[in-house]
């Protein structure tokens, strides 16, 4: 029976992929469907089969679906009060002009942790075509390194959406999987920031003026002010892990329980998001209102909360199986971290979407865990890891984020497939290399 499990979750991915990519359902449906699919082939009894699917996604939104709104809520304020641009600006002063590759990349990897790649692109686009014109740069080389910079911490470091989703999905703890994705996400970076560097210079793509900058009458706010609601709940949720541990190094006392409670993921996010709304500007109206800041976040994160949830029920419904009977033998934990990279790469090139990516792979993992020996807190987040990587390899042209970077850059269609592509594969690939050798390490 074990090969039919297989089969059947492989029709049922390739299911999500057709309908999403080649037939443009919304992966919502896609899913949906993938979930009734499956419990009907499987032979999941019918009256069961609504409580399987309205269970996973009960549970799904139950662990994560706050924790998404919340931090959408602070990356639109980081957007809309200029504060992640007061991070950028900060950045660029430490590194200097000289080295924009590399202020890019960094400007990418912090925005991105709470705001999605594309608005982050959009949003810096102006910085970074003004100083690649200032330095003299070609705009492929700096737009790929901030493009690729970006992509680093969306795939791989909550409270970035797709990562939540995984955390959901794997039930793996945050902190941990922001403690390794963080040096992970690092080394992506300037995996990325290389390739950036060597192929970007051999292309020469002129700037194009025609933007519309950051006014000059805006108010840029302080740069401290407008790190803190990323920073802070990072460090709460990545201190809350490490008071977790067995050794217990903060001890059971009192200190202990408010870092249970303040590095929890929803509490530590409702910390970062009330620090982020001292970002409003005097004279902003209706900030917090549905037309205001908070209304249009809500709007933001709706479909990633949706295709999340049911990711959450197709994840339910493949675990359903019985597969005690799955002779998983000759793979080891080491090669679980390899087969949850492949499974990653193959939708995203398939489909284009990292989220959905992120997400169906995670579901496909769930109910291996146990029997490829992926089930202890550290072997979750280096799977957590290991999909994320998977899900930036071949950003190509059924990924939106590809013609995001492409346009907002003036590269044509060949040069974009050189650099962007390339990058996302390269970049994917050694990350993914490298969640796999720490397996070694850390399993």
């Amino acid at each position: 029976m074990s090969i039919w499990f297989f089969i059947l979750a492989a029709v049922t991915v390739a299911m999500v992929v057709l309908l999403t990519a080649w037939l443009k359902v919304h992966p919502f449906l896609s899913m949906l469907g993938a979930c009734f699919f499956f419990a009907i082939a499987s032979g999941i009894p019918t009256q069961s089969i609504g409580k399987y699917i309205t269970d996973g996604f009960a549970e799904t939104f139950g662990s994560i679906g706050i924790v998404i709104i919340i931090g959408s809520i602070i990356g639109t304020f980081l957007q809309r009060s200029y504060g992640s641009m007061a991070i950028a600006q900060s950045i660029l002063k430490l590194i200097g002009k000289k080295h924009v590759p590399l202020a890019m990349s960094l400007m990418g990897y912090f925005t991105s942790i709470c705001v999605f790649c594309d608005s982050g692109f959009v949003m810096l686009s102006p910085l970074n075509r003004e100083l690649s014109r200032r330095s003299g740069q070609s705009i492929a080389l700096t737009s790929t390194a901030l493009s690729l910079g970006l992509y680093a911490t969306h795939t791989l470091v909550p409270p970035a959406s797709g990562p939540l989703a995984a955390c959901a999905i794997l039930g793996a703890d945050i902190g941990l999987v922001i403690s390794v994705g963080l040096f992970v996400s690092f080394v992506s970076m300037l995996t990325g920031l290389i390739f950036s560097v060597w192929a970007g210079k051999k292309v020469s793509v002129k700037v194009n003026m025609d933007y519309e900058p950051v006014p000059d009458e805006v108010k840029i706010p302080n740069a401290l002010l407008s790190f803190l609601p990323i920073s802070a709940p990072l460090l709460l949720m990545i201190l809350r892990s490490l008071a977790d541990m067995p050794s217990k190094p903060f001890g059971t006392s009192e200190f202990y329980s408010i870092l249970s409670f303040a590095g929890s993921p929803v509490t530590a996010l409702l910390i970062g998001m009330l620090l982020s709304f001292l970002l409003v500007r005097n004279g902003e109206k209706d900030v917090f209102g549905s037309s205001g800041w908070v209304g249009q976040a809500l709007k933001n994160c709706f479909s990633m909360v949706l295709i999340t949830c049911a990711g959450g029920a197709l994840g339910k419904v493949l675990a359903s199986w019985d597969i005690s009977d799955i002779n998983l033998n000759g793979f080891s934990s080491h090669s679980g971290i390899l087969v949850a990279f492949v499974v990653a790469v193959l939708i995203k090139t398939l489909q284009g979407s990292s989220a959905v990516a992120i997400v169906t792979a995670s579901s496909v993992m769930f109910p291996l865990l146990g029997s490829m020996g992926l089930d202890s807190p550290i072997a979750k987040a280096l799977v957590v890891c290991s999909v994320g990587a998977g899900s930036m390899v071949l950003s190509h042209v059924n990924d939106s984020y590809f013609w995001v970077v492409s346009q907002m850059s003036g590269m044509d269609m060949k040069t974009a497939l050189k650099l962007q592509t390339m990058g996302s594969l390269v970049q994917g690939t050694v990350t993914g290399m490298l969640v796999w050798l720490l397996s070694f390490f850390l399993l």
